[in-house]
Order: C-alpha cells, then sequence, then structure tokens
C-alpha cells in the first residue's frame, strides 16, 4: 500500500524534499537554498497544472526566475560583505505591498473566475500574488517575510487540502514550524541593527 502510494504520489513527494530543503538552506542562510527552491518549483508546477490551480501553477515559473535573482543576489552581498545582513522595511513600505498584493488578487481572481475553470480562483490569487511578494523579501533578506511567509503558508494549507494535495498540506503545516525559527535565526542575525530600505 505505501509503494503505491509512492508510486501514485513520486513527483508530488519528490518536490516535497525540495520544498523543504530549501526552506532549512534559507533558515541557515545557505546560497544552495535556491538551488532546492528551482528544483521544487519545476515540480510543482505539473503538480499545480493538474490540479487546476494556474496561479500557484505559474508562481512556480516566477519562483524559478527568483531562484536564480536570489542566487545572483545572495552571491554579490557575500562576495562583497561577508557577513549575512538582514534588512527590514518600513510601514509605510508594508502597507504598499499589501495593497498591491489585495489589488493584484482582486483583478487576478475576477479574471480567473469569468476566463478559466481555476479551482478557488480568488484565494489561488491571493496566495500567488502574496508569495511573489514574499519571494522578493527573501531575495533582498527583509525579516519580515517569515510573517509573510506564515499568512500564505496557513492559507495555502486550506487551499491544498480543497484540491486534495495531501501532501502538499503536510508540507505547508511544516513549513509553519520551520518560518517559526526562520524568523528567530535571521532577528539574531540581525542582532538589533536597525536597517530600512
Amino acid at each position: 500500500m505505501i509503494s503505491n502510494f509512492i508510486v501514485q504520489n513520486w513527483l508530488e513527494i519528490t518536490a516535497v524534499i525540495f520544498a523543504i530543503l530549501y526552506l532549512i538552506l534559507a533558515v541557515k542562510q545557505n546560497i544552495l537554498c535556491w538551488i532546492a527552491g528551482i528544483i521544487s518549483s519545476v515540480l510543482y508546477f505539473f503538480i499545480m497544472q493538474k490540479a487546476g490551480l494556474y496561479m500557484e501553477a505559474y508562481l512556480q515559473v516566477f519562483y524559478v526566475v527568483m531562484g536564480i535573482y536570489g542566487w545572483s543576489q545572495w552571491s554579490a552581498s557575500n562576495a562583497s560583505n561577508p557577513s549575512f545582513i538582514v534588512n527590514t522595511w518600513s510601514k509605510y513600505q508594508h502597507m504598499i505591498a499589501i495593497s498591491i498584493i489585495l489589488a493584484l488578487s482582486l483583478l487576478s481572481g475576477f479574471l480567473l473566475e469569468r476566463y478559466t475553470d481555476a479551482a478557488l480562483p480568488f484565494l489561488d490569487a491571493l496566495v500567488s500574488w502574496g508569495a511573489v511578494v514574499a519571494t522578493y523579501m527573501v531575495a533582498k533578506k527583509l525579516l519580515e517575510n517569515w510573517i509573510y511567509w506564515f499568512v500564505i503558508d496557513a492559507t495555502s494549507i486550506f487551499l491544498f487540502i480543497e484540491r486534495g494535495l495531501w501532501l502538499s498540506a503536510v508540507l505547508f503545516a511544516t513549513y509553519l514550524v520551520i518560518i517559526f525559527f526562520g524568523y528567530q535565526s535571521w532577528n539574531k542575525v540581525r542582532g538589533g541593527q536597525k536597517y530600512c530600505l
């Protein structure tokens, strides 16, 4: 029975393994997180397409591009300054980011609902646009990325359960725990310094 489950779900299992590896390496500020993230994203593109979560599927393409961008940002940072510098955003920057997420989610959700057979179009759009912003925040080493990810991943659990993606739902529940430690780790690195972009 277990072997049958593995055969039927090998793609999702592999994607989950690389996704967990990505997050653990990101917590440790290891640049290899971007490689693990790219592999997971390529696999998840096909998984989300099959599940009818089109925004999530094309979000994976963005993740691949951001994996390359994140690698270049972290490489440049490490080359010019060997210490890992964690920054923060102002309240105003967060208000702008959240407003953009909500506006794009409403627009995308409307378009998906009207022109596609997308499952849960507004929730799919909200999670996807939130993830776009949060991924950019990781690449820029912004502490608050962990808070954004907590909200996004908690919402994603419901989305994946609705679509029968149980392994992905468990993955995102695991993410919630890792996110807590990620925030603590990056906050220690920040060491009370007041950086604001």
